[in-house]
């Protein structure tokens, strides 16, 4: 019994030194001292975007990363060539769309069906950014071990900031994928035009607004702030300043019942169109936020700053 005790004592001692950050249910960041000595530091963040997980030792105070297997790392780094593409091309077919309605010659139906194109972009990188999240490698056996899962099409982890993050995005493409196939719609009344195509599109700015603040939760770990030696802090806030200007486009865009006309044309149309670019901008930094494929490149990568917590 007494050595039951002493092991329970232990292991008591082990946890009340192990430190957990984020914010209100969520954690971003386990941080453990470990048997051998040193610690070891998982972020949800680099653990999903980088498949790794950062090892302090006394040799290295710093700290190097402790990457998941490789098949982790090369699903990981599919998933996010496909995210950043998608939200490249996506910003750039709607930066496009803005142009042409506000400087080109063409007729709303080419617009719609620019902006449209750009929307399936848009569902497809939310969705691959929701994958990247449900088979991300978890710390199951402590923070300084990451495990792969098998692979899900699907999952449901609310109480993940990550997973609630990105389902929340995803949900908001499909919702403007709503306001642009009703955008295809012509001689609509005033009331009508703001059920089908305003109000969709005013839903889908909230939930981009939401995932956005979830990301920058995640990324800076609960303490909101600016974080210029974090890639992945670059990368969602581009994307939330492109939320941002995605809403005051839509304000702009409120037909009024009195006379049906917009609020702002002009302000609806460089709103998306300054938007959409903040997108392309996060989309091509997303691509170079992905896992390492060799020793040599592991050094590259933490001489660049990009792994720091």
């Amino acid at each position: 019994m007494a050595g039951t005790d002493e092991q329970t004592d232990e292991r008591t001692e082990e946890r009340a030194e192990e430190r957990t950050e984020g914010a209100g249910p969520f954690t971003t960041r386990i941080t453990r001292p470990l048997d051998e000595g040193g610690t070891a530091v998982w972020e949800s963040r680099l653990a999903r975007k980088r498949g790794a997980v950062m090892v302090s030792s006394a040799e290295n105070p710093q700290g190097v990363p402790r990457h998941a297997d490789l098949a982790a790392r090369s699903r990981l780094r599919r998933l996010n060539a496909i995210a950043s593409w998608a939200f490249a091309i996506g910003g750039a077919l709607f930066v496009l769309g803005a142009a042409v309605a506000e400087f080109g010659s063409g007729d709303a139906s080419t617009c719609a069906v620019i902006y449209f194109v750009g929307g399936l972009f848009f569902n497809t990188g939310g969705y691959a950014s929701l994958l990247q999240v449900i088979n991300s490698p978890r710390p199951e056996n402590g923070p300084h071990e990451l495990v792969t899962p098998r692979w899900r099409w699907w999952s449901y982890e609310p109480r993940r900031i990550d997973w609630l993050s990105t389902f929340l995005l995803f949900t908001g493409t499909l919702v403007f994928g709503v306001n642009l196939v009703d955008s295809f719609f012509h001689g609509l009344s005033a009331q009508r035009t703001n059920e089908l195509v305003w109000g969709p599109d005013m839903i889908g700015c909230v939930l981009f607004l939401v995932s956005g603040h979830l990301a920058l939760v995640e990324v800076c770990h609960g303490r909101l702030g600016i974080r210029v030696q974090d890639l992945g802090w670059w990368v969602v806030a581009a994307n939330q300043l492109g939320s941002v200007l995605f809403l005051v486009s839509a304000f702009a865009a409120y037909t009024r019942p009195a006379n049906g006309v917009m609020v702002d044309v002009t302000a609806a149309n460089w709103g998306t169109l300054a938007g959409a670019l903040c997108f392309v901008l996060g989309g091509v930094l997303q691509g170079f936020e992905r896992p390492v494929t060799s020793p040599a490149s592991v050094a590259d990568v933490v001489g660049a700053g990009l792994f720091s917590p």
